[in-house]
């Protein structure tokens, strides 16, 4: 089983780093093993970057293990210097527990929890009432600081004029590898995974593990996603891209991923989704064969779209896709039209009985209304997929698409939602 597993998990591209492979393979194999990825509170949604670490622990579960995963409650409190030039903002406890409840319910789509398959663990559970001389005779005394200040983020930080590094944020290598030591001790959690810039902290919660428990400890680390062109991975044209439907809709989600380059998809469809090889291999020989047809950008967007929000979600994300590109707005329904409203179309709201000629102007569609008139004329505009020939034409309810909705196209491409005021 556990070679299967990481033989399909270095075949996927999701390997890394590994700490011990031979141990790791021989712990795997001797049963269901404990294993854990941590994830801090640093906004009120995870983002797609996120998915990374789930989809591991779920491939994980999905093999026989059983996963945990540790929000960050007190770790959160701290703030990961990984991989940033600046300190992190501190946030209050009642932002960071209001923040927990939001991810946690994200963790749940990814994490069986019933019938003690998989567990949700708070961080903050076995760090609040630990003392302070507690935690540096427990913990402190294992670390060496010529160790510490050797990791890549410290030097880089010491390095960089102007800013250097805090206690807290310098301390925050001491708080996971502690995660590590009570999880060792609380659930015989033996096995860390998570992204290759947390490589350094993982290592040092193994080795405090073995120091102090006497038991080997292993290590798994996935590399940082990136697109081929070398820009971000996670960002979209209105920022980050959030598993929260409330924050990106699981419309706009789904355009982020059908969006996705020829160069990206076939590594995409490895890492965020759980098909097996062969559909991967069969989308990557679509890529190859048929690219305009873009089969596997639509195969990637239905696929991380239904294990983010669900399958009537992944349908309705598709439907408004489908309805879109077809010009036939007239079958969707008030939820697709909300989502369109919430994130995926530019807006503008007018009240109802304005004309078609002002509302254009003032969804910046036209520059006047005399340019209104002329794109009108052109029969350049479309209204709720039919085209428009009265330039006198109203607004209202009662040609609105559930009685509130107006979807106009200008050309072919250019797409604008025009919202009655309630």
């Amino acid at each position: 089983m556990s070679q299967s597993l990481l033989a399909t998990l270095e075949r996927r591209r999701l390997v890394a780093q590994v700490s011990d492979r031979a141990g790791l393979d021989a712990h795997l194999a001797h049963g269901p093993q404990a294993v854990y990825a941590g994830f801090d509170p640093t906004a009120p949604s995870l983002q797609v970057g996120n998915l990374v670490p789930l989809l591991m622990l779920r491939r994980f579960q999905l093999a026989g293990h059983y996963p945990v995963a540790v929000l960050g409650g007190a770790t959160g409190a701290i703030g990961d210097p990984s991989g940033r030039t600046e300190e992190r903002s501190l946030n209050d406890a009642a932002t960071i527990e209001s923040w927990l409840v939001g991810i946690s319910g994200q963790v749940e789509r990814f994490i069986d929890t019933g019938s003690e398959r998989g567990l949700i663990v708070n961080n903050m559970d076995w760090t609040r009432d630990i003392g302070v001389i507690a935690f540096l005779r427990d913990v402190g005394k294992h670390f060496s600081v010529n160790a510490m200040i050797q990791r890549d983020f410290v030097r880089s930080r010491l390095e960089r004029e102007g800013t250097g590094i805090s206690y807290t944020e310098f301390s925050y290598m001491l708080l996971q590898a502690h995660d590590f030591l009570e999880l060792a001790r609380r659930h015989d959690c033996r096995v860390q995974i998570g992204g290759a810039d947390q490589w350094g902290n993982i290592l040092s919660g193994i080795d405090l593990v073995r120091r102090v428990l006497r038991k080997p400890a292993y290590a798994l680390s996935m590399p940082l996603i990136a697109r081929a062109d070398g820009t971000k991975f996670g960002k979209s044209a209105g920022g980050s891209v959030w598993l929260d439907s409330s924050r990106t809709s699981p419309y706009a989600f789904y355009q982020f991923w059908l969006n996705t380059a020829d160069g990206d998809v076939v590594d995409y469809l490895r890492v965020f989704t759980l098909l097996d090889m062969d559909a991967v291999d069969m989308a990557a020989a679509a890529v190859a064969e048929r690219p305009s047809q873009r089969d596997a950008q639509r195969l990637l967007a239905r696929e991380v779209t239904r294990l983010v929000h669900g399958d009537e979600a992944a349908r309705s994300a598709q439907r408004i896709a489908e309805a879109l590109f077809r010009g036939d707005v007239r079958t969707l329904g008030r939820d697709d039209l909300m989502q369109l409203e919430q994130d995926g179309m530019d807006a503008t709201c007018i009240t109802p009985g304005t004309g078609l000629l002002a509302a254009l102007n003032a969804a910046g569609l036209a520059k006047s209304n005399a340019a209104a008139r002329r794109l009108v004329d052109a029969k350049g505009v479309r209204l709720n997929g039919q085209t428009v020939t009265d330039p006198g034409l109203s607004l209202d309810a009662g040609s609105a698409l559930c009685g509130r909705y107006h979807v106009v196209r200008r050309g072919r491409k250019s797409w604008h939602l025009i919202v009655l005021e309630a």
